[in-house]
């Protein structure tokens, strides 16, 4: 935290800009060989000159602490010759400016108070996002706390309170404290909890997305269906019996849910070696999909005895789906990507992973593992509250509303767990 850093801020490509980012305090001082800073809240176009180069950058400065971080912020936009940026990081590492780890200026925001832990997992989520839905779902979580967790905070904090005085000075000033009564408080969080639960585990399928796997027959229809979900001719579609040789793969959002989509080699007893080949390489993608689509044609009397025997392993992630369904009657979940009736699918998918809420409900929820981790924790404590008999100890209860306390906290970052930081921000981009 007392060592200046820099880093680049845009991707180490040619471009027309690259922004480098510096971060620390004294930096008027620590700069003063290269550049007149402006001043705060100012852009100014300078002339740099340094080891025999000469550049002419846009100057950009943040004054502590109403920066990105809390502390004096320094942005550079050079032209984007990668060389020239790398020459311009080595002149800074010269005045004393290290190059910063991943996610450390996220970091720096998050210690110095201008930002929660939640929001920074937000950002790393809004800068890896693929789809527009896990980008609004990223949106959605930066800003204030969540209300229940300020909500839950407002709650808990007079029990607290009590609770220790209980402890404390309960014998000596005759302090009582009703457990029935907290009880009654706690059934209320607990009920709070548990929607926050269902929410965000819906919420995970939409931020780590949903992989899919189609397989059935040859001519099944898998390659069709995939193409209709793609929204694209991803897929060669033809009347000619394995078509498909290898495992197609394709990132898709299809009604609002962000999917990986395999389409996979046609299930059937073949000589050719090609073909043998991309069959077997269906197993190993059912091992790591989220959900199997078994398509049998709505005409077939019924899904073929083979096909079932390797599906056997996976029944808990298999859901059925008759295809064609424009050409036969269907009994159970039918589609038909040819005229595009799709919608008893999109209700499946919906009910498997999203539960009783649509993306939208789902915006702001809890989403990481590590969310969803204190959060489960959080709703063990309150159980455990919520089973304690009246007349017992305060400090039972005392005990169990700290560590509620600290869950909060270890949830929004306000207890700064080091192993906890690093986890989190490992996953960011130097600039950031």
């Amino acid at each position: 935290m007392s060592e200046p850093i820099c880093a680049p801020a845009t991707a180490l490509f040619p471009s027309a800009v690259a922004v480098v980012r510096v971060s620390g305090t004294g930096l008027a001082k620590l700069l003063g060989p290269l550049v007149t800073l402006p001043a705060a809240g100012t852009a100014v176009l300078r002339h740099l000159v340094w080891e025999g180069h000469r550049e002419q950058a846009l100057v950009l400065f943040f004054s502590a602490p109403r920066s990105y971080t809390g502390e004096d912020v320094v942005e550079f936009q050079l032209h984007g010759n990668p060389l020239l940026v790398r020459c311009f990081l080595d002149h800074l590492g010269s005045l004393g400016i290290r190059l910063a780890q991943p996610g450390e200026f996220t970091r720096r925001a998050l210690l110095n108070g201008k930002q929660s832990l939640l929001e920074s997992e937000a950002l790393r989520d809004l800068i890896d996002a693929t789809t527009d839905q896990q980008i609004r779902q990223a949106q959605a979580r930066q800003g204030a706390l969540p209300l229940w967790i300020v909500e839950t905070k407002a709650r808990l904090v007079p029990w607290i309170a009590r609770a220790e005085a209980a402890v404390d000075y309960g014998e000596e000033e005759g302090i009582s404290f009703d457990i029935a009564y907290l009880s009654k408080e706690i059934i209320y969080l607990n009920k709070l909890f548990h929607v926050e639960q269902r929410r965000a585990q819906s919420a995970r399928w939409l931020r780590t997305g949903i992989q899919v796997a189609l397989v059935g027959r040859p001519n099944a229809g898998k390659s069709t269906l995939f193409n209709a979900l793609a929204g694209s001719d991803r897929a060669i579609v033809t009347e000619v019996p394995g078509t498909t040789r290898d495992v197609l793969e394709v990132r898709t959002e299809w009604a609002g849910l962000p999917l990986t989509l395999f389409d996979t080699a046609g299930l059937r007893d073949t000589v050719d070696p090609v073909e043998r080949l991309g069959v077997e390489r269906v197993r190993d993608v059912l091992e790591q999909t989220d959900l199997i689509l078994h398509l049998v044609p709505a005409e077939d009397a019924g899904p073929e005895t083979t096909i079932l025997e390797l599906l056997t392993p996976f029944q808990e992630k298999v859901l059925e789906v008759r295809t064609m369904s424009d050409l036969a009657p269907v009994i159970g979940l039918g589609v038909s990507a040819q005229t595009g009736d799709l919608g008893h699918l999109e209700q499946a998918l919906r009910s498997r992973f999203l539960g009783e809420f649509s993306p939208d409900a789902c915006l702001g929820a809890m989403a990481t593992a590590r969310q969803l981790e204190l959060l489960d924790e959080l709703g063990r404590q309150a159980r455990l509250l919520e089973g304690l008999q009246p007349g017992g100890p305060p400090e039972l209860a005392a005990s169990v509303l700290q560590g509620m306390w600290g869950l909060l906290a270890a949830l929004t970052g306000e207890d700064r767990a080091e192993s906890t930081l690093d986890e989190v921000f490992s996953g960011f981009c130097l600039g950031k």
